[in-house]
This record gives structure tokens, C-alpha cells and sequence, in this order.
């Protein structure tokens, strides 16, 4: 049994999820997720270190953080997530340089409650006033945590990699014109990715195109639109790479969100 619903207000996305033997494939996210886990045992690995979050648990992810998620056992999951850009939220908390929570999973009730009170009212379309009001409530609880003061920062490298694959997001990978451009081997360059971003430079284009055609969805609200322009080859096979990050097909989430 799977069941995922998104909603998005005031720029945040809201999702509630429950779910039994689905699996999401290791990937990360450009923004911020905070969320708890209502009902049994999250199971993922976050940069490569085993995580679980029980009843309860607040998960606190930071931008491009790798990981997968499942049910822990055959109970079953529960859990809602909020999706925040790094922009909002530093603006939220009145800091410039991008953050970093240091623990994954804390039981804080204060931080939980805020978390299911605004994802509550975004996924019940409340008043955009009172869904910002609850959001600084969180803001201000999430302060409070453990913080470094920033991100790990990419590699003059890494970072040229980066702008290369997203400025081709819409073609076919092509390593060969990357690893020319940064002057390393396939094999260097496959290495020096996956050891410092935790997938490989296939696995993080293929995320990066997901992530750009779900953004394509919210602002044009045309699938076929985001198909052409991420260079899938058609609809289906954004739909599975799309489900296998988000739960949901592109389709189904373009109903959720309109």
C-alpha cells in the first residue's frame, strides 16, 4: 500500500506519505526537509551513515544531502515532510550564509509540533497568512538546534562539473565532454564526484533533471512541457524517475498541486 500527497503555499511543498515495501533510490534535494515521522520506523542512510527516525522523530535534512528511505519493518511508515528553499528559510531565521543542522534525527516536541502544524495547513489549503505565521514559529524552534555555519562547500572542480551538467540537463549525458572541460579521466572524475557528493556524476545529473522538470510541473503546470525541456525520452520515463524520488508520478503530481 502507497499513498503520497503533496500541497504547496507561501513556497513550501507539505507532503504526507504512508507507504510499506516502497523504496526511494538515493538522491537529495536543493532544498531544506524537515518532517516527522508519525507512525513506525524511517529507515535511510544520509551521507552514507545508517539513520533512523521512530515515532516522533524530527528529521532535519540540509540541501544536497544524499540519501534513500524506507520502512524500517513490515509495520509499515508514516511521516510528513516540508520542503523549504535555502532562500526562505535563511531569510525565516535572519541569516545570510546557509546553515547546517548537525543531527539528523532529534525528539524535540516543540520543533515536531511546529512542523505538523504548518504542514496541517498546507496540506488542508489553509489562509497563506496563517501558514506563514506557523511557518516563523518553526523558523524560530529550529534556531534553537545545532548549527554550523555552513555547508560543505564544492571543489573550484566539483562546482565546474556541476555548471557544466546543469547547463546540458536537457541533452543526454555525455561524460566524455565534462571530464574534457575539467581535464580528468572518466575514472577520476566518477571517483572524485562519488566520494565528495555521495553519488556518481550519472546519478546526480539524472537527480538534477528530475528535480528541474518538478519545478518546470509547479511553474508551467504542462508534464509535457517538462519532458521536452529535461530531455526525457517521453512521459514514462519521467514518471519512473520521478516516482522513484518523489513517491508519485509527474502526472499525479501535477493533480496535487493544481
Amino acid at each position: 500500500m502507497q499513498s503520497f500527497t503533496y500541497k504547496k503555499a507561501i513556497g513550501i511543498t507539505a507532503l504526507q506519505a504512508s507507504f510499506t515495501d516502497f523504496k526511494y533510490k538515493k538522491h537529495a534535494h536543493q532544498e531544506y526537509a524537515f518532517g516527522v515521522t508519525l507512525k513506525g520506523i524511517q529507515h535511510y542512510c544520509l551521507d552514507g551513515q545508517l539513520q533512523l527516525s521512530y515515532q516522533n522523530g524530527v528529521m532535519l535534512f540540509n540541501p544536497e544531502q544524499v540519501h534513500d528511505g524506507m520502512a524500517h519493518d513490515y509495520e509499515g511508515l508514516d511521516y510528513v515532510m516540508l520542503y523549504i528553499e535555502p532562500q526562505l528559510f535563511l531569510e525565516a531565521i535572519q541569516q545570510k550564509d546557509v546553515v547546517c543542522f548537525k543531527e539528523p534525527v532529534i525528539y524535540n516536541h516543540l520543533v515536531k509540533n511546529n512542523i505538523l502544524a504548518l504542514s496541517k495547513a498546507i496540506l488542508t489549503q489553509q489562509n497563506p497568512a496563517l501558514c506563514s505565521e506557523l511557518f516563523l514559529h518553526l523558523a524560530d524552534s529550529l534556531v534553537e538546534q545545532d548549527v554550523s555555519s555552513a555547508l560543505k562547500k564544492d571543489s573550484q572542480l566539483i562546482q565546474k562539473a556541476k555548471e557544466i551538467m546543469h547547463a546540458h540537463s536537457s541533452h543526454v549525458f555525455k561524460m566524455e565532454d565534462v571530464c574534457q572541460e575539467i581535464d580528468l579521466t572518466p575514472f577520476q572524475f566518477i571517483r572524485l564526484f562519488k566520494k565528495h557528493n555521495g553519488i556518481t556524476p550519472y546519478q546526480y545529473f539524472l537527480n538534477y533533471k528530475v528535480e528541474r522538470a518538478k519545478n518546470i510541473i509547479e511553474q508551467t503546470g504542462d508534464i509535457y512541457t517538462a519532458v521536452e525541456q529535461c530531455g526525457f525520452v517521453d512521459l514514462t520515463h519521467l514518471n519512473k524517475q520521478f516516482k522513484s524520488i518523489f513517491g508519485t508520478t509527474a502526472y499525479e503530481y501535477l493533480t496535487f498541486i493544481e
